[in-house]
């Protein structure tokens, strides 16, 4: 793994948007597929809260495979979501969504320590963002509590920025996938921090155009839930081009491509 130009973030932008110009109705019904699955699973007594945190590397792996689908000139087909659920790879990729959540979990937990908990209380829905609120939260030191706890997850996430397809594709541990993930991220962090300051550049951009021309109405709230699918899908297809240029692609299908039948 060479050190990259930080230009390279950009260029992974562009790489994502190029794979989902090439088959954006497939990745988006897939997308729409792990939302609903992941809301059939939330159901389910005592883990159904934690299960769509829990199914986030499982469905990271699916999205994965799907780029490369495209890459490889096939077309993506439903089945191709539960990728991610086959043996033996859906053991570790579950231990791994734990791992998600106890990350959350401590930087929110790290978070108290400047705020006295209020923003923990907000994101658990404990408290409401309303007029009875408006006090409590102007005198809560969210902005230094936000710092806080993505100064604690940024290094997890960074952890688990390629975990996941390294389990699947490199059939790597789950420790030796996390130490790789970390550490190639670490090596091309100047792309990856214009990677992330291209996405935020975006998603600020759709959402401040559609709220300028709409304003904040029903009708604009609409248009940003597509949106936002679309912007996820994006963001999916980008991480992939980044792991090709990083890890280069996969020597070859770890399970077949589901058949295209008629």
């Amino acid at each position: 793994m060479n050190n990259l130009p930080a230009s390279t973030g950009w260029l992974w932008v562009k790489q994502g948007l190029a794979l989902f110009r090439r088959q954006p109705a497939a990745l988006s019904t897939l997308l729409l597929g792990s939302m609903f699955i992941s809301l059939l699973a939330s159901v389910v007594p005592l883990l159904g809260q934690f299960m769509p945190v829990l199914l986030v590397p499982v469905f990271s792996v699916a999205f994965m495979q799907a780029c490369l689908d495209i890459d490889q000139g096939r077309r993506i087909v439903p089945a191709r979501l539960l990728t991610g659920f086959h043996k033996p790879a859906v053991g570790t990729l579950l231990k791994l969504g734990v791992l998600y959540l106890c990350a959350a979990a401590l930087a929110l937990g790290a978070s108290a320590l400047a705020d006295g908990g209020v923003l923990f209380q907000l994101i658990t829905g404990q408290i409401e963002a309303n007029a009875d609120t408006a006090r409590q939260l102007k005198e809560a030191n969210l902005g230094g509590a936000m710092l806080l706890a993505c100064a604690v997850y940024i290094p997890a996430a960074m952890a688990f920025c390629f975990a996941a397809p390294l389990i699947y594709w490199q059939k790597m541990a789950l420790g030796k996938a996390i130490f790789f993930s970390f550490f190639s991220v670490l090596r091309a962090l100047k792309a990856f921090i214009v990677f992330a300051l291209g996405w935020f550049a975006i998603t600020a951009t759709v959402s401040e155009v559609v709220i300028m021309l709409m304003g904040r109405s029903q009708v604009a709230l609409l248009v940003l839930l597509p949106l936002s699918v679309i912007l996820t899908v994006l963001l999916h297809c980008s991480f992939y081009a980044s792991y090709r240029q990083i890890f280069g692609l996969p020597a070859a299908p770890q399970e077949p491509a589901p058949a295209e039948q008629e």
